[in-house]
């Protein structure tokens, strides 16, 4: 009886990790089990299968592996009854391709689909650049294509997919001070809404990365002087403005990860490159969500106030 007890009063948080723990799990399996077979190194099917999750809607249940192909495309041209068939799919033209010996190309199955990528980059090459056109031949975009390079590298770079540690934008062991200001009036430039969460500090605070990423863009931004861009591993691209400066070693195409310090904070912007005291220093800290079609702007103030308690 206390056995039994014991067993049904596990706490549900538990439960979940577990259970997203093995998905996790089963999908690197996945990966490296393609790419033994093909050669195609896993962490691009890893980066594909991520960024595809992330942009179907949060009601979908997850599958196991969310890479999607156009049902023409897959069972191909004429094919009415879908047959899945290997045999009948070549008739036809279709490129879905059996990844497991049962003489089937299932659009569901998750070996069925990663084997269907991987001869498709194949057909193309294993250069990064060659991948880059398979790629872009398969999602025809370039925003795309540059996320699913990115999250390459991230996924390469640490052997891992299941990454969700998270810090604060600013060190946490200065004072700070910020509430939600995204959606606020802005008049320089034109009347525009304000895209963040304006964190006031001293000139010289570290400023951290809050995520796992790839640097994407640095330099002079009219509205937001000395800034950084860093596009993460779930589409979301990450605004850090008004800086003073960037750390020495922080460069374009660079790797990091949640607590990298990326420079410190300034008051920067409004004017010609230079420009300094317009306001007083804090950074401007914004997210940016790509759904798959457009990339628009959301309030970050949630997820800092959970970081800042996670720090």
């Amino acid at each position: 009886m206390v056995f039994c007890i014991i067993l049904f009063c596990q706490p549900a948080s538990f439960v979940h990790a577990e259970s997203e723990d093995h998905i996790y799990t089963e999908r690197m399996a996945l990966y490296k089990k393609v790419e033994s077979l093909t050669q195609v190194p896993w962490y691009y099917f890893a980066a594909m299968d991520n960024y595809e999750r992330n942009t179907l809607p949060s009601s979908e249940d997850e599958k196991v592996i969310s890479i999607q192909f156009d049902e023409t495309e897959w069972f191909g041209l004429g094919n009415a009854a879908q047959s899945t068939e290997q045999e009948v799919i070549q008739q036809f033209g279709g490129v879905g391709k059996d990844g497991n010996d049962d003489n089937q190309a299932d659009p569901d199955d998750p070996e069925d689909i990663l084997h269907t990528m991987a001869q498709h980059i194949l057909t193309y090459g294993l250069d990064k650049d060659d991948v880059k056109i398979a790629l872009w031949q398969h999602y025809k975009r370039d925003l795309t294509v540059q996320t699913i390079m990115n999250t390459a590298k991230v996924f390469q770079k640490f052997g891992d997919i299941h990454l969700t540690d998270r810090s604060f934008p600013l060190d946490t062991g200065y004072n700070y001070s910020y509430r939600s200001t995204w959606g606020d009036r802005r008049g320089f430039g034109g009347l525009r809404i304000h895209e963040g969460t304006d964190i006031f500090a001293s000139y010289g605070v570290p400023v951290h990365s809050t995520t796992y990423g790839v640097v994407e863009m640095m330099g002079w931004n009219l509205y937001g002087g000395w800034r950084i861009g860093i596009r993460d591993i779930y589409n979301i691209y990450h605004y850090y403005a008004h800086m003073s400066g960037y750390e020495d070693e922080i460069q374009v195409g660079q790797v990091v990860k949640p607590g990298d310090v990326l420079g410190s904070v300034g008051s920067t912007g409004y004017g010609p490159p230079g420009t300094s005291g317009k306001f007083p220093p804090h950074l401007h800290y914004g997210m940016y969500k790509d759904n798959g079609y457009s990339e628009f702007s959301f309030d970050p103030h949630p997820y800092i106030r959970k970081w800042e308690r996670m720090d």
